[in-house]
């Protein structure tokens, strides 16, 4: 359902995540409805509703919150629903620019602690860790619009941590849009998206903020073998020049 949504195809991937909730509920076991909330966020993110997310994140962290001396996996299925409620936040435009950022970092801090507790994981498929924390503080701090932040953030990551192709491209990606809002940073913010397009070129031809942030930069003075550079891409993922 991920891939469905990740190629560009949230109505497919929501009949997906909605049939697999279905048998989920038979199941009766409160961490795979919270693994299942989980899923259903990230297909209603795709579909534009941050709000309709946040709900099933929110239900969600309540109940694996009552069983909090479980294993390290229900620990790190919490921290991964604390990432994509920050996610869900960040993206909710209805909410004032100072009180996302706080509840998009009250998330943050919540999923840093228990990384802490859990370390670099891969229970749930979902390769939770400080290493997609900090991924995640480069990617929401780059949509809050603090470019300078989400670059600091970055800084000291090692995205190789993470075996899954498409958080290393997040990461790259992002790094990029937050760099090309930077005076003098157009090279590095190409190379990123580069490296990107490298590790999931699927996914990268379809993240629209990706082909918003090549257009941003193309009507942007920039170096020539930049430019150069940058056109390929643009050509690459359908952007016209």
């Amino acid at each position: 359902m991920l891939l469905l949504k990740y190629l560009g195809y949230p109505d497919l991937a929501y009949v997906a995540v909605t049939r697999a909730a279905e048998v989920i509920a038979e199941l009766e076991d409160s961490q795979y409805s919270a693994l299942s909330d989980f899923f259903t966020a990230h297909v209603l993110l795709a579909a534009g509703s941050p709000e309709q997310a946040l709900a099933h994140t929110a239900t969600a962290i309540s109940v694996l919150e009552r069983q909090r001396g479980g294993a390290r996996a229900l620990h790190a299925l919490l921290g991964e629903l604390h990432l994509i409620s920050a996610t869900a936040i960040a993206r909710d435009k209805a909410r004032a620019g100072e009180v996302r950022r706080l509840d998009v970092e009250t998330h943050l801090t919540e999923a840093k602690r228990l990384a802490q507790f859990t370390g670099e994981t891969w229970d749930w498929h979902l390769n939770f860790g400080l290493t997609n924390v900090g991924i995640h503080r480069v990617s929401l701090n780059a949509a809050l619009g603090r470019h300078s932040a989400a670059v600091h953030a970055g800084d000291a990551l090692n995205p190789e941590m993470i075996t899954a192709p498409g958080r290393r491209m997040a990461y790259h990606a992002d790094l990029g849009k937050a760099l090309a809002h930077l005076r003098g940073r157009e090279p590095d913010a190409t190379r990123e998206l580069l490296l990107a397009e490298r590790v999931a070129p699927q996914r990268l031809r379809a993240d629209p903020l990706a082909r918003e942030c090549v257009t941003y930069r193309l009507g942007r003075p920039m170096p020539s073998h930049t430019r150069r550079d940058l056109r390929g891409l643009s050509h690459r993922i359908g952007v016209p020049t």
